[in-house]
């Protein structure tokens, strides 16, 4: 079998005994900074709601929500320890001093876009509420960044993924084998338009 297969295999147990409390788990512990797969579970849970042993809208709901409120406790510890809290845990998640004055430098051009897209990268969507909250970001203005980035990357991951999967649910087989790679590939070309539509309207407004 797939790549996928065998993921799924390994998952399957974990999501079939405990469900959505490991799904909110997950991805709430990746949200404040900790290394966890939280994406790759979303994509896992999605598959398994295809085949109905999961609901997809507690799933999306769990996710959504689990996504907002880590990213609120990562922001209320960057607000209290700041910058110097990021560089020391950082070693855990691969950031050092020019990883964090790369994001500071992001997070003072792009503000809000930066939160908004952030969940969609690896290590930035661990650590981008920190970063706002040692930014001094105002929360409000926080919260609706965060909440719409945490919309669109339950959307892309979780919905578009289980789309994906009714569609091709009669091709099992081939679905097994190559699914993972095609459902990252189309994935990744509509994270790359969300990204060239904020970076125009940003270039528009800034000129």
């Amino acid at each position: 079998m797939g790549l996928f297969h065998d993921l799924l295999k390994f998952l399957d147990p974990y999501l079939a005994h405990y469900g959505y409390p490991v799904i909110f788990i997950v991805i709430f512990i990746e949200s404040f900074g900790v290394p966890a797969p939280g994406q790759t579970l979303l994509i896992a849970a999605a598959v398994l709601a295809v085949h109905g042993k999961l609901n997809i809208i507690l799933v999306l709901l769990t996710a959504f929500l689990a996504a907002v409120i880590g990213d609120s406790l990562g922001y209320r510890i960057g607000n209290l320890n700041g910058r110097r809290l990021i560089l020391r845990l950082g070693k855990y998640v691969r950031i050092g001093e020019p990883q964090v004055h790369h994001m500071e430098m992001a997070f003072e051009k792009y503000g809000g876009w930066f939160v908004t897209f952030a969940r969609f990268f690896e290590v930035l969507r661990q650590v981008n509420g920190v970063v706002a909250g040692a930014a001094a970001m105002p929360y409000r203005r926080f919260l609706l960044f965060n909440a719409t980035g945490a919309l669109l990357w339950v959307g892309v991951w979780g919905l578009g993924t289980f789309r994906l999967g009714r569609h091709l649910q009669g091709y099992a087989g081939y679905f097994d084998e190559i699914g993972l790679y095609f459902i990252v590939a189309l994935m990744v070309a509509l994270v790359a338009l969300l990204l060239y539509f904020a970076g125009r309207r940003w270039h528009h407004r800034s000129g």
